[in-house]
């Protein structure tokens, strides 16, 4: 009776999970199917799930905006903001964890609190700060707004693997004479690599499909996928086939990319879960 009962819990959490990760996979293939409608097809009700499959759509946004322009953009912003915010967090979090002081914790709850303010609170002072420092629409000027929007975060979860590391590895490097900086890169990096990785992938899809700022810091020369996406609606209305088109392109990489690393994703969340 209860190897029954521990056979029907599995299969029904089984159940559940593809269940939900079903629902959640919906939206992305809705959009992908929607984009090898026409637009009378997109729009028409109800919504049709076979259909005469076009590249209209495709073939429009190609010839309205460079697709590539976007695309070199965004890989320049997201790799570069998320190199310098690792280069950053990794000693921020290696001092809070190993060498704490009565305000690291206020200080870590300080940077986390950032995270909760709302972006257009902010969004006069830095245009105004962009703009004094010739930094409006540029590939720069986007990445360090990322980068500083992003940081707070990756202090925080480079900061709880880092505590995951046993002391007593650090203690044997500095009873070898090792340096703080030594005991840094040559012992702690490597011990925590996979949640240093996961932490810079998750940087990256953060930096990927961020939107508020770039709409709002960048017009033709520095537009990522975002505003590559965000020309496709319009006053006179949405156009869905060109529009799920365009969305298909822009997160297409990065699903692909996300598929490839899952493994280190999980493998980084999951550090020192099991001692």
């Amino acid at each position: 009776m209860a190897l029954k009962t521990k056979t029907s819990t599995r299969i029904g959490v089984t159940v559940l999970g593809w269940g939900i990760a079903l629902w959640l996979f919906f939206p992305i293939f809705w959009m992908f199917l929607t984009s090898f409608k026409s637009e009378v097809q997109a729009i028409s009700t109800p919504p049709k799930l076979f259909f005469m499959p076009t590249l209209s759509s495709y073939g429009e946004v190609f010839e309205r905006a460079s697709y590539w322009h976007f695309a070199l953009n965004t890989v320049i912003v997201s790799v570069g903001a998320t190199a310098i915010a690792v280069a950053l967090a990794v000693p921020a979090a290696y001092s809070m964890a190993f060498l704490p002081s009565k305000r690291t914790r206020g200080t870590l709850l300080w940077m986390l609190s950032t995270r909760m303010l709302p972006p257009v609170g902010v969004l006069v002072p830095i245009y105004l700060l962009a703009r004094n420092t010739h930094l409006l629409d540029t590939c720069t000027g986007l990445a360090v707004v990322d980068m500083l929007t992003n940081l707070p975060i990756i202090v925080w979860m480079l900061y709880t693997f880092f505590r995951e590391v046993p002391a007593p590895i650090l203690e044997a490097g500095r009873m070898d004479g090792a340096t703080r900086w030594q005991e840094m890169t040559m012992v702690l990096l490597p011990l925590a690599l996979p949640g240093i990785a996961s932490t810079a992938l998750l940087s990256l899809i953060l930096c990927w499909n961020e939107a508020f700022w770039s709409l709002n810091l960048t017009s033709s020369h520095a537009a990522p996928l975002t505003a590559f996406i965000a020309s496709f609606s319009s006053p006179e209305g949405l156009f869905f086939g060109k529009l799920s088109a365009a969305s298909t392109l822009a997160v297409a990489p990065i699903l692909v990319f996300g598929w490839i690393s899952q493994k280190q994703l999980v493998r980084g969340l999951t550090f020192g879960a099991v001692k």
